[in-house]
């Protein structure tokens, strides 16, 4: 497709980031990329996970039920099978190169368990906050296959998937008012380059997990995340690739709320964590789909 829109001013790297080696769920180990110390400075994003590993062991005793409440999980998967399963009577399967958006909104409880015991299990789950008018809306679900996700492949042979927001007028699979979040899958062959408009106010970050890009001559390689400048008057962000790399690219709307979070329940105040943790117990998030 033709590359009609350009970047005048792009942001630069304010920082780059290694993320930490952790184990979630049942003993998954996955890289933690976007941890709670940065959560006001990536506001309206909470948490990025990126789990990536051939080895069973790593990631075969999965997600088991588990709640939250007040925040979107969106599961991106690169390679492999998960079952998901939810206490609001939703279940999909996520494929290689589908998406899972979830809204636990008021509260549920899901489960996300691998459906293969051997080969590449890789993806992403990125936290993405809710609005405190919205926090206590009723929980939503939706599968997206990846011949669902809209792509595009610009004139420099870069291939990008628009799993939310829009890039380079084409609309993605998910839109969300107020955090209006950005969230793209951008391969680049060695020797192209992409350039993505953003809003100034926007936080935005990139996560580089094949090969290498370089962001204001700053290079970003594999496993590495980079944090961009809010830098006043920029209206986007240029990546190049010398050598190839592929990398996903998160921007969002800052709420400007404040955070309060206990584990998987992500409120305002203490006081709506406590009752979070309450309902929970009480069994006011429903009781937990048919298995």
């Amino acid at each position: 497709m033709s590359d009609t829109t350009t970047v005048n001013k792009p942001r630069g790297v304010e920082r780059v980031i290694a993320g930490q080696a952790v184990m979630d769920g049942a003993g998954v180990k996955i890289n933690r990329v976007l941890t709670q110390q940065l959560q006001r400075r990536l506001d309206p994003f909470l948490m990025l996970d990126n789990f990536a590993s051939d080895k069973p062991n790593d990631y075969i005793a999965g997600f088991p039920e588990h709640p939250h409440r007040g925040f979107e999980t969106v599961s991106y998967m690169i390679t492999g099978r998960m079952r998901h399963k939810d206490s609001a009577g939703h279940e999909g399967l996520l494929t290689s190169g589908g998406v899972q958006w979830m809204t636990a909104g008021s509260g549920v409880i899901h489960s996300e368990m691998p459906e293969q015991e051997e080969g590449v299990m890789e993806g992403f789950q990125l936290w993405l906050n809710l609005p405190a008018r919205d926090k206590m809306r009723t929980p939503w679900y939706r599968d997206f296959t990846s011949a669902e996700i809209p792509r595009y492949t610009t004139d420099d042979g870069v291939a990008v998937q628009v799993i939310a927001g829009a890039s380079h007028g084409v609309t993605g699979a998910v839109q969300r008012e107020l955090t209006e979040p950005l969230y793209l899958d951008i391969d680049l062959p060695a020797g192209s380059s992409f350039e993505q408009p953003l809003p100034p106010g926007h936080n935005a970050f990139l996560y580089t997990f094949r090969g290498e890009v370089q962001v204001d001559g700053k290079a970003v390689p594999a496993l590495r995340m980079a944090i961009f400048a809010n830098t006043p008057g920029s209206d986007g962000v240029r990546i190049e690739a010398a050598q190839g790399g592929r990398v996903i690219l998160v921007a969002g709307q800052p709420l400007n709320e404040p955070i309060a979070q206990y584990g998987p329940f992500v409120m305002n105040t203490q006081a709506e964590v406590f009752q979070a943790v309450q309902d929970f117990r009480e069994g006011k998030f429903g009781e937990t789909a048919a298995q």
